[in-house]
């Protein structure tokens, strides 16, 4: 905007933008709306544009109109040259102008783009950048081995962000981890569609599941396999035995050794529980993408 002048007028006009546009963009999307009582567009345009910010209250988006007849100064300041006029407008400044969308359709598409792209924050959210750290701390926590303590993270963090997928699938595998597997299942259970298939979810399931195949005797398996390392039952086992005890590297061996021997056993039971543990661990670990290459190797080499 040009630099407003120290007359009355002006000064008013900065005190109106400050408190009721300026403010309130800090952590609101402001559909800013120029508009006059004598235009007819203006008066098809402000019951959508009303109906939208009612709509989108809960995800942070407000309405501000403005008069240009009564506030001639503030439109000078934007170079309004014919209404309506409307911008959308984000931490003190204007960032679309959305003039050319007079339908309710296609104002709420370029919005979920806007709310989206900036990340806004709705009533009683937090930004997601704010999260961002806290997530972080838990999986940094949970993969140093402290499942507890990084429950008591997640937990918060779901407190602030109960959709948010990062968030839930970290709680559910520090959950797992911790022992308490009940709850993690009933909060897998509790999921919306949508939510169930997000990828940080499908791999706390998967961590869920593991878990569910983990037993703790593994000096007869390991008998067993010394006995005949043929048997690819007893691998199977330790495979998930392993896993349980967090010794990832030992159980991804047995996994390989049993398809490496033959592949199709028990109808191809140990690629999918090997694929099964890379999902747990997270597709973008490198430990996973030094697995898969092992599997490639004996698949395809």
């Amino acid at each position: 905007m040009a630099t407003l002048g120290q007359n009355e007028a002006e000064r008013e006009a900065v005190e109106k933008l400050e408190r009721e546009l300026i403010e309130p963009s800090m952590t609101s999307l402001i559909l800013l709306d120029f508009w006059a009582e004598w235009c007819g567009p203006c008066k098809q345009l402000s019951p959508i544009l009303e109906k939208i910010a009612g709509d989108y209250a809960d995800k942070g988006v407000k309405l501000v109109k403005i008069d240009v007849d009564h506030d001639k100064v503030i439109a000078a300041q934007f170079r309004v040259q014919s209404i309506p006029t409307v911008y959308a407008f984000y931490q003190g400044q204007p960032i679309a102008d959305l003039t050319n969308y007079r339908t309710e359709g296609q104002l709420k598409r370029v919005l979920d783009q806007l709310i989206e792209k900036l990340g806004v924050a709705g009533e009683g959210d937090t930004p997601k950048a704010d999260i961002g750290p806290l997530i972080a701390m838990g999986e940094e926590v949970l993969a140093d081995g402290d499942p507890a303590r990084a429950v008591n993270i997640f937990r918060q963090v779901y407190e602030i962000a109960p959709e948010d997928p990062a968030v839930v699938g970290g709680l559910v595998r520090a959950l797992v981890g911790n022992g308490e597997k009940e709850e993690a299942r009933a909060l897998l259970d509790g999921l919306s569609p949508e939510l169930a298939s997000q990828a940080p979810i499908a791999r706390g399931r998967a961590a869920l599941e593991l878990s569910d195949s983990a037993i703790s005797d593994t000096a007869s398996l390991e008998k067993r396999i010394s006995a005949d390392p043929g048997d690819l039952d007893a691998r199977f086992e330790l495979a998930g035995a392993k896993m349980g005890l967090g010794d990832r590297d030992r159980a991804a061996d047995e996994l390989l050794a049993i398809i490496e021997q033959d592949r199709e056993w028990n109808e191809g039971a140990a690629r999918k529980r090997f694929l099964q543990i890379l999902e747990a661990q997270g597709l973008e670990d490198p430990w996973t993408r030094t697995q898969r290459r092992r599997l490639s190797a004996l698949l395809f080499g």
